[in-house]
Order: structure tokens, then C-alpha cells, then sequence
């Protein structure tokens, strides 16, 4: 159990050298702990066998239901000249933000909820620039590493945690994507897999790798299955109702029109890995290095005291840029690009060269 001395998190890391602290620090090592058994909570197991969750998971399937529903209540302006994001998301963003003390209360004590519901604001978007990247999808990690220090979830509940929260906010995130054509965070996108996320692809190729592959060696995967399974419009129809990985290649695929080695080349070139278990020991690297590990992201991180900042980290003069964003003074480069140059929406490049196609629908 947490301490009851609860602090309403902030931004802390502001330079490289204060991200150096943030990758030795406690903190770093426990998001990544977290990160690495949900993921071996999920090895071999489909979302279809998630189940109903416990009686301590159920009220989140039932908050991500009230946040839908704040979306459907809150359709998008008419904004057909323009790609980019929608203003009405910004509606949508006090609105959840307004609800969200009342979506806590009872989950967890009353005094912890100024500092939790941070993290569960933050996941759906960045309200002034309309859009989303990695960075929004560690603090939906972070909102239930919360739950998991203030003992409302157990690890017993991983599982569940993964296939089923976790994935009904991966859901909800696709209807605000396609609803307000939120734009990808940073103008070098989200230093991520596809568009807006990565842990689809690292927990979609665990669900993929062998039961014993942690253990033994790293054949024992699907067994019908292999990563150049993507290719297989057939394959990714069956059993994308039944992983992640193949359900975040039909959604690329259903916005984007030229081919996988077009629009997605990482992806592509991963597909050639010849096992699930290379992939997914693979993505874990790469999500220490570029999300936990890069400047962009973790400028925007948030420290509290459930999250506590690192011990004893370098004084920096800071500035606010135009975007409200407190930076170090003197920063340039990619360090600034989480506030640079707008990147268009795939829903609106998609909607601008098919008329016809609409905004997909939640199943």
C-alpha cells in the first residue's frame, strides 16, 4: 500500500541529463517491471479467452464505458477542410476531465484522487495540440501501475488487465482517433510502431511467443502463426478478433491504402523475424530505449508521489514555449518536436483521397 501523502503529479524531466537520473531511477525500473509481467501474463493467451474480469477490474471496463460514451455524446465539428485535428475534442477532453473525480470515486481513497486521475486524463490525447502518441499510452500504464501500488488491482488480475482493460482502452482510442482525427504526437511522430501506439505490437507479439520460449529456446511459438502472417489478408481476418498484433495490422490496413512496406516499413521489416519471441524480447528493448529512453516522450512524463521524480536531479532553468510546454532553456532539435510542426491525421489524409470512407464505428 501506497503512502497516504499524496501529491498531484508533474512534468520533472526537462534535459538529457535529468533523463539520464529517470533511467537509473526506481521509478523507470518499476514501469518497466510492470510492463514486462503484463506481458507474461498474456504469452499464449487470446483476447476472446480474456472472460467477465474480478469484481476489482470490472469497474474499469466500466469507466472506459463512460468515457465512450462522453465521446458519442460529443460529435465531432464539421471540419472537412481541414486534415488535422478536430476542435470538438477539445470538448470531448474537459468533459472526461469534469466527470473524472466522479469515475475515481469509489475505486480508490478519496484523497489519492487528485494524483490518479492525472494519469487517466493524460491517456486520451493532448487537449491544446489534438493529438496522440506512446506518451499518452504510458500514462494509461501508469493510471494502472497506480491501481496496482494503491492495491486495487492484484497481480492476479495481469491478465485481465492486459486483454481486457487495457485492450477496451485500445478500442476507445481507436473511436477518438477516428472520431476527432486526432493528429500523431510530434512532427517525427510518436517514436513508435505505427501512428499513435506500441504496446499493441510488444503485448500482441507476446500473446504470439511459445509458453516456455522465457525459459527454453525460442521455437515454441503459435503454432500456425509466424510473423509473416501480416501479409495474409485471409490470416489477419480469422484471428484478428484473437490478438492484438494482427487486429493493430487490419486497422493499419483498413485506414491506409498503399501497401505495409509503404506506410508502415518497420512493421514490414519485422515481419522477416522468424519468431514471435524474438519480436516481442525485441520490442522490449526498443521500448525502453525509444519511449522509457527518449527526451520527447519522457519530458512529458509525470511524477507524483505514487510515481515519486528521480532522487537528487540536476537543477535546469526552464522556459514556456507558446504551446504552455515548460522545456530546458536553450533546448532544440527533436526535444521540442512533441510541440512542433502538426502532422495530419491518417483518418483525414484517408477521408481526403475516399470521399466515401467514414469514421469506424465501436464494436
Amino acid at each position: 500500500m501506497a503512502s497516504t501523502s499524496y501529491i498531484p503529479p508533474t512534468k520533472r524531466i526537462l534535459s538529457d541529463a535529468q533523463l539520464d537520473f529517470f533511467k537509473r531511477s526506481k521509478t523507470h525500473d518499476e514501469i518497466l517491471d510492470f510492463i514486462d509481467k503484463l506481458n507474461q501474463s498474456i504469452v499464449g493467451q487470446k483476447l476472446t479467452e480474456a472472460g467477465e474480469g474480478s469484481e476489482r477490474t470490472r469497474p474499469l471496463i466500466a469507466i472506459l464505458d463512460a468515457v465512450l460514451d462522453i465521446a458519442k455524446n460529443t460529435p465531432p465539428v464539421d471540419n472537412k477542410l481541414s486534415r488535422f485535428g478536430n476542435p470538438a475534442f477539445k470538448t470531448f477532453y474537459d468533459r472526461v476531465q469534469e466527470a473524472s473525480p466522479h469515475l475515481h470515486e469509489g475505486l480508490i481513497p478519496v484523497e489519492a484522487i487528485p494524483e490518479v486521475q492525472v494519469y487517466f486524463q493524460e491517456s486520451w490525447g493532448n487537449k491544446q495540440r489534438v493529438d496522440y502518441g506512446s506518451g499518452m499510452e504510458l500514462n494509461f500504464v501508469c493510471w494502472m501501475l497506480c491501481l496496482v501500488k494503491l492495491g486495487v488491482l492484484r497481480e492476479e488480475d495481469y491478465r485481465f488487465m492486459v486483454l481486457g482493460v487495457f485492450w477496451k482502452y485500445i478500442k476507445v482510442m481507436r473511436y477518438l482517433q477516428s472520431t476527432y482525427w486526432l493528429e500523431p504526437a510530434g512532427s517525427h511522430g510518436v517514436w513508435g510502431l505505427d501512428d499513435y501506439h506500441f504496446l499493441p505490437f510488444f503485448w500482441g507479439a507476446g500473446q504470439l511467443r511459445g509458453e516456455n520460449s522465457f525459459l527454453l529456446c525460442s521455437c515454441r511459438d503459435h503454432k500456425y502463426l509466424r510473423p509473416k502472417s501480416i501479409h495474409d489478408p485471409e490470416i489477419l481476418e480469422a484471428f484478428s478478433e484473437d490478438y492484438m498484433y494482427l487486429s493493430s495490422i487490419a486497422f493499419i490496413n483498413s485506414i491506409k491504402s498503399a501497401s505495409l512496406r509503404w506506410h508502415s516499413p518497420m512493421l514490414d521489416d519485422i515481419s522477416a523475424v522468424k519468431t514471435w519471441a524474438k519480436i516481442n524480447d525485441g520490442m522490449r528493448k526498443m521500448y525502453a530505449a525509444e519511449v522509457l529512453g527518449k527526451l520527447p516522450i519522457i519530458q512529458h512524463a509525470l511524477f507524483g508521489s505514487l510515481l515519486p521524480p528521480p532522487n537528487d536531479l540536476p537543477s535546469i532553468e526552464a522556459v514556456t514555449d507558446e504551446h504552455g510546454h515548460i522545456h530546458a532553456k536553450g533546448t532544440t532539435g527533436w526535444a521540442m518536436d512533441c510541440c512542433g510542426i502538426p502532422v495530419p491525421s491518417a483518418f483525414g489524409e484517408a477521408i481526403a483521397s475516399r470521399p466515401g470512407l467514414k469514421a469506424i464505428p465501436f464494436d
